[in-house]
């Protein structure tokens, strides 16, 4: 994947939408504003496949609007968290791959979406169907795809140690690890809300939960795994300049070196040269002198 980003990013770089993540949050801004004036209007904006096929097809783009959860002071502070390692993963990979890291994670978002629309159509129908997409399409939004952003940060830079709520010292990994096991305990709690429910759309709205943490984080996945030859950590970087720095300035070693004129390759790379069978020892002669030189003998 890493090779097919490149040539991806060669023609169509020039597309890729700088501070991407301010823009995320822009549309968060939005949809707060939207929820101070008529909250019943994001029944309107969500990701309901349902409705999409009925016509609304402004919900593919417009369930991005929808924030992660309610305004207050410890979501502004998760916004402004997600801003700065954001920033910070675009200047380290670069535009084009930010964006595609991003934009591969709401695409899978909307599949998953869809999929679970198809799931649900197979036992529903007619005014079941649209009241269960109702109420588990909100499960599809960009929280999992933002969360997605700071498993790619623990990923390239583990060792970064970072104010977790601006109290808490952290090293990011830990708190990558953190998340990762707080992802998987809601899905085994979903799997166990599953199996215990009375109420079928219960156990729709658990099944739908569970497909979109597993979706939208899939970007996370296919991401690191497609670019595990090719990706490369801040340190190891440093590292690999840090050797080739060494290498240059460290000196070279002649291969060959002609033991009449004492002409080396390094000198003189159009000469060819040899060893004579005929001396005793390890002699070697250019093309000038390979057939005219004195034979060494020991005795």
């Amino acid at each position: 994947m890493g090779l097919w980003l490149r040539k991806m990013e060669s023609k169509y770089g020039k597309y890729a939408i700088h501070n991407i993540t301010l823009y995320l949050i822009c549309c968060y801004a939005a949809g707060y504003v939207i929820s101070l004036v008529n909250s019943q209007f994001f029944n309107y904006l969500t990701l309901n496949p349902y409705a999409i096929l009925h016509g609304q097809i402004w919900r593919l783009v417009t369930w991005i609007i929808i924030p992660p959860d309610s305004l207050d002071i410890f979501t502004l502070i998760m916004l402004y968290f997600y801003y700065s390692i954001g920033s910070t993963l675009e200047r380290t990979w670069g535009t084009f791959t930010y964006n595609f890291y991003l934009l591969l994670g709401m695409l899978l978002t909307v599949v998953g979406a869809f999929l679970f629309f198809g799931f649900c159509a197979f036992t529903l129908t007619g005014a079941a169907l649209a009241s269960v997409m109702q109420v588990c399409c909100h499960s599809f939004s960009t929280y999992y795809v933002c969360m997605s952003i700071i498993l790619a940060f623990a990923m390239t830079f583990p060792d970064v140690q970072v104010l977790f709520m601006f109290l808490i010292p952290l090293k990011i990994k830990v708190l990558g690890i953190v998340y990762c096991i707080i992802l998987g305990w809601q899905i085994l709690t979903d799997v166990r809300a599953i199996i215990v429910a009375t109420e079928p759309m219960y156990r729709y709205y658990f099944i739908g939960d569970i497909m979109a943490i597993v979706f939208s984080l899939l970007n996370f996945i296919i991401f690191f795994i497609g670019t595990r030859k090719s990706f490369r950590t801040p340190t190891q970087i440093k590292r690999q300049r840090e050797y080739k720095q060494k290498v240059k300035m460290s000196p070279k070693v002649t291969k060959h070196k002609c033991a009449i004129c004492g002409r080396t390759d390094e000198e003189y790379p159009e000469l060819t040269f040899r060893f004579c069978s005929k001396c005793d020892g390890n002699y070697e002669y250019c093309n000038d002198h390979l057939f005219s030189h004195k034979h060494v003998k020991e005795s």
